[in-house]
Order: C-alpha cells, then structure tokens, then sequence
C-alpha cells in the first residue's frame, strides 16, 4: 500500500530525478533477455565441465615370479587390496574420478575371465556392465623381495582405446614400499605432471 508520504515524495521530486530513474529501468528491462540467455547457455558447459569421469577397478593380479619358491603371503594380498584403496582415494580426492564398485556376479566373471588388456577387449564389455567412463586394473610382478614392479593401466569404455599406462619400481616388499609407488605414480603422473616436468627441466 502507498503511503500519503510516498505520493507527497512523488510529486515533490525533481523531474532529471524521475527521468534517470526511468531510463535506468528501461535498460535493465533491455538487457534482462540477453543476460538470462547468457546465464542459461553458460550453466550446462561449468556442470559439465565439473564434472568427475567415473570410473571402476576390475581387477588386480600380482605376477609372483618365484611363487613356487616363495608363495604369495597373505600380507602382500592385503598390500594389494590397500594400494587399490588409496589409488581410488587419492583420485576421488581430486575431483577428476568418482569410482563406482564392481557388482560381485560381474567381478566373479572377472576373476574367471583372461586378463584385462589381454582378453581381446573384454574389460570394455564389464565396462558398459559396470556402467563407468573408465575401467582400470593394476598389476604388481615380484622379481624378488627387493625389486617389484608396479603397473596401471586405464582403458576408455567408449574409444577402446587406452588412456593411461604407467609402471613404476617398488624397492623393498612392505607397506611402505607398495603405498609410496602408488602415491608417487599418482601424483607424479596423473595428478600433477606438470610440477615434476619442471623440475626435471631445471635438473
């Protein structure tokens, strides 16, 4: 409701006064369209670009290479089961990745099936399955108790073709050793690449 005092401020305001105040309206009332087109165009490129790449890890195998000699222990296996662990963390950590779980009928297809990368492209049929971007697996071969060998591989579902593959050496068998690989191999190569190049074109 108007009150007597703003009818009174009305008709006693000085006419330049008024005339701003409508010209200003007028062009805010001009340029609404354009701006709120500008806001609906620009929305859908930032949410895509936000976006994390889904992803999953099919599977894992470590390469014992004197396993009749020494079998696999039970502590490498958990050495295993935790590097995955912070291979996923340290991704999803990013923002880049979101990794969705295995659903355990298909990671038992899986487990029976050839190797991932080896099986003629099956890893992008679990893929579709599995409902990700991205599929991934990791290998560890043990040439000894001192000298390891750790290797990612990353696959495009879509392309077939692979995005990522890296392999590092593990130098001691302890949890030290395994969780420094995958960390290293992480940042140096997936995560921040660039800060190791420039070191090493400074060196």
């Amino acid at each position: 409701m108007t009150s007597i005092e703003q009818i009174r401020g009305k008709e006693h305001a000085p006419q330049g006064g008024r005339r701003r105040v409508l010209t200003q309206r007028l062009r805010a009332a001009r340029f609404a369209p354009l701006l709120a087109a500008l806001a609906l165009a620009i929305a859908p490129t930032t949410a895509r670009a936000d976006q994390a790449v889904s992803a999953a890890v099919l599977n894992t195998y470590f390469q014992n290479d004197h396993a009749e000699w020494v079998p696999t222990s039970d502590a490498e296996r958990r050495r295993m089961t935790a590097m995955v662990d912070t291979f996923k963390l340290m991704l999803e950590k990013s923002g880049r990745y979101s990794f969705k779980p295995v659903d355990p009928a298909i990671q038992e297809r899986i487990t029976k099936d050839q190797k991932m990368g080896e099986c003629g492209g099956c890893e992008l049929g679990y893929g579709k399955e599995v409902g990700v971007d991205q599929v991934a697996w990791i290998e560890v071969q043990k040439v000894s108790e001192l000298i390891l060998n750790l290797n990612v591989y990353m696959a495009d579902v879509k392309t077939g073709k692979q995005v990522f593959v890296k392999s590092v050496d593990l130098r001691g068998n302890n949890d030290e050793s395994w969780q420094h690989s995958i960390k290293f191999l992480v940042r140096r190569y997936m995560l921040h690449p660039e800060q190791y190049t420039q070191t090493d074109s400074k060196s």
